[in-house]
């Protein structure tokens, strides 16, 4: 008897997105002169998607310490992918940017993603598209939220 989980549909899909993506990954990282490590790079994807976080949300989503995540930080600050910005609430409070840098040099999901994109556009009708743009929209918002996580 094996103990290997009958995949789902959604699973099967999840799975062969990840591993086309971590291809992707290691191969841009590969063919480019970025001097970063593909731990850093998935920091740098996770300060992106958490729109500008504090050091703190940071560390909390990703589960390390604050002094650990400052040690991340100020690594990818000094290679010029973040900056700080004081909050204009509460002066001691610094948000997490990504800089322009990033998005000229890496941005590797995007362009994956944008890969991805167009064979979506190309395997299904327009109404199915829409319906999987509808369906992928509700995922997004009630049941995969990245705020608050």
């Amino acid at each position: 008897m094996s103990n290997v989980k009958e995949m789902t549909p959604f699973s099967e899909v999840y799975k062969r997105f990840k591993v086309l993506y971590y291809k992707d990954v290691f191969k841009r990282l590969k063919s480019s002169k970025i001097p970063l490590s593909t731990e850093e790079l998935y920091c740098l994807e996770i300060i992106e998607a958490l729109e500008e976080p504090t050091i703190n949300e940071f560390a909390g989503f990703v589960g390390i310490s604050s002094p650990n995540a400052t040690y991340k930080i100020n690594s990818l600050i000094q290679k010029g992918y973040v900056e700080k910005i004081q909050s204009s609430t509460d002066k001691r409070e610094y948000m997490l940017k990504i800089t322009d840098k990033y998005y000229k040099d890496l941005s590797v999901s995007e362009k994956y993603f944008d890969i991805v994109e167009e064979k979506l556009k190309t395997a299904f009708t327009e109404d199915e598209y829409k319906e999987f743009n509808r369906l992928f929209k509700k995922i997004s918002e009630e049941v995969l939220p990245v705020k608050g996580s």
